[in-house]
């Protein structure tokens, strides 16, 4: 029915929301809450930067001193330990520092040049290092090195070398006391040396760095330099020496070109370096009583170690061994001056240990120090070599072995019951060298030998020979058999043989059970 015109529509129900009014505001709502988010994180941001700043300001002013000592920490990339790489710890705390502390993280750190003043200890040193090219040697750098010295070393090539161990050896019930050996041998160039090398390097002027060094190619001490010369970007040139005149030609080149001819001296940087090995052998065996080092003709390691152990502990007794055949040392420090041993020819096989002396400044170290310089035998050093191999699995060349030759050939009866620290600290030893010296160590330990006999020359003889030889488990390395030149009766041989035992009890069984069926046998005495 329709409305009556005039009469007001009526409007339908409509139960639609109302205009779209409601999702404007809440997207309006989100984004300022986003600014919001975004100013508190900028702020944020800017505050820690501005008290990141003020401590790091506060940090300088307190540690670091305003103008730094050593030349090298200007500009070059060189700072305490590898390129790139932070300082762990505190000088201060060194003494006292554990391996335990860095692992778990309760060492603060943060990168900086210097952070100690104990970098003015060695200014009275360093300033003798050559600046420019017309000096090639750090001979003058004559000067007894203090505890300080050889701590500050330790802090800044803490991180670019190694921290060997100084471990508790299997030989220790066998000879009757505690047997600790610093195992140097792990070194990445297999040598001790690299701590004096990388301390050496670290403290050359700026202008040096960037010429450069120059060594003679053979040795330890050359592979050191080569080794950290490349990890600190300083250019290193090796002169491999071919005659006499080898000599002469690092030197020329060295003034010609502005290159700081390097060679191992006794220098108070060097010397600190080495001294290192000491401070890390103390904190590493509590309630030591002697420590043993290599000695001879270089006895750097043993002068720098003997600083740092007697100032730790003067009741710690610091023992030098060095080869009977080669007694420089010992004759340098009865002379009171550094002598050359007439019989010293550098063998290939004592390496160092055979070197004259070459410095004042470790032989008056030394007999300031050291407690007690023996000699062992070339036949003491073979048996070490033989004994490391067998029990600690280490492979080293003479002057590694020479320090625990003295303990095991009884040169220091003094010591048993004790708590001794041996240094091991070199293990480059040539492969063909290496085989003939466990085969004649093996010789000298009586678990090879050789013995000649004669017997019929019958079918079956020679199997009852071999026969005797299996029943007591003796190894045949090699036999042989002489017809023609036998002095004997007729038709009989001459057998040869040499053969592997298990020692010398074993070696003394198979012998009486071969005189018992041949009396005639001979043995060849090593």
């Amino acid at each position: 029915m329709a409305s009556p015109r005039g009469a007001p529509r009526a409007r339908p129900t409509d139960t639609a929301p109302p205009g779209p009014l409601l999702p404007p505001y809440a997207a309006v709502v989100g984004v300022l809450l986003r600014l919001v988010v975004y100013l508190v994180a900028v702020l944020y941001s800017y505050a820690e930067q501005l008290f990141l700043k003020k401590d790091d300001n506060k940090i300088k002013k307190q540690d670091m001193p305003a103008v730094c000592d050593l030349h090298c920490c200007k500009d070059v990339p060189v700072r305490n330990g590898l390129i790139g790489q932070k300082a762990s710890i505190h000088p201060e705390r060194l003494k006292d520092f554990g391996e335990e502390d860095y692992l778990n993280g309760d060492v603060k750190t943060w990168e900086m040049k210097i952070v100690s003043r104990n970098e003015e200890l060695l200014r009275d040193a360093l300033p003798c290092i050559p600046q420019t090219s017309s000096r090639t040697s750090l001979a003058s750098c004559n000067k007894l090195i203090r505890f300080e010295d050889i701590r500050t070393a330790a802090f800044k090539i803490q991180s670019g070398v190694q921290k060997t161990p100084c471990m508790y050896s299997r030989l220790s019930k066998q000879y009757g006391m505690d047997i600790y050996l610093k195992k140097e041998f792990l070194q990445y160039t297999g040598s001790v040396k690299e701590r004096g090398v990388l301390y050496l390097l670290m403290s050359l002027p700026q202008e040096q760095q960037r010429k450069g060094v120059i060594v003679a190619a053979e040795g330890a001490f050359s592979l050191a330099v080569a080794h950290h010369g490349s990890a600190l970007r300083v250019p290193v040139l090796a002169v491999a020496p071919a005659g006499s005149a080898a000599g002469r030609a690092p030197r020329r080149l060295a003034q010609e070109n502005g290159y700081l001819y390097l060679e191992e001296e006794d220098s108070a940087v060097y010397l600190s370096g080495l001294g290192t090995v000491g401070l890390e052998m103390y904190e590493q065996v509590p309630k030591l009583d002697a420590v043993v080092f290599p000695a001879g003709g270089h006895c750097g390691l043993l002068a720098g170690s003997a600083a740092a152990l007697k100032h730790l502990n003067p009741h710690i007794s610091v023992i030098g061994v060095e080869s009977e055949s080669f007694p420089v040392l010992q004759q340098s420090l009865k002379a009171g001056h550094p002598t050359e041993d007439q019989a010293c020819n550098n063998h290939h096989f004592y390496g160092d240990v055979s070197g004259a002396c070459f410095g004042s400044n470790s032989l008056q170290l030394t007999g300031k120090l050291v407690d007690k310089v023996v000699s062992v035998r070339e036949e003491d050093i073979l048996i070490s070599m033989l004994r490391l191999l067998e029990y600690e699995r280490a492979t080293v060349d003479a002057e590694g072995a020479i320090a625990l030759a003295a303990l095991l050939a009884g040169k220091l009866p003094e010591l048993k019951g004790k708590r001794v620290a041996v240094v091991i600290c070199s293990g480059n030893l040539e492969l063909h060298l290496l085989q003939q010296c466990i085969a004649r160590a093996l010789t000298l330990d009586n678990r090879v030998c050789r013995f000649s006999l004669v017997i019929s020359d019958c079918p079956g003889d020679m199997s009852k020979l071999l026969e005797i030889l299996a029943r007591e488990e003796a190894r045949v390395l090699d036999i042989k058999q002489e017809r023609t030149f036998v002095t004997s009766e007729l038709f009989t041989v001459e057998v040869i043989c040499t053969v592997e035992t298990r020692d010398k009890i074993h070696t003394a069984q198979l012998r009486n059970a071969l005189l018992e069926r041949y009396p005639t046998t001979a043995w060849t005495e090593r």
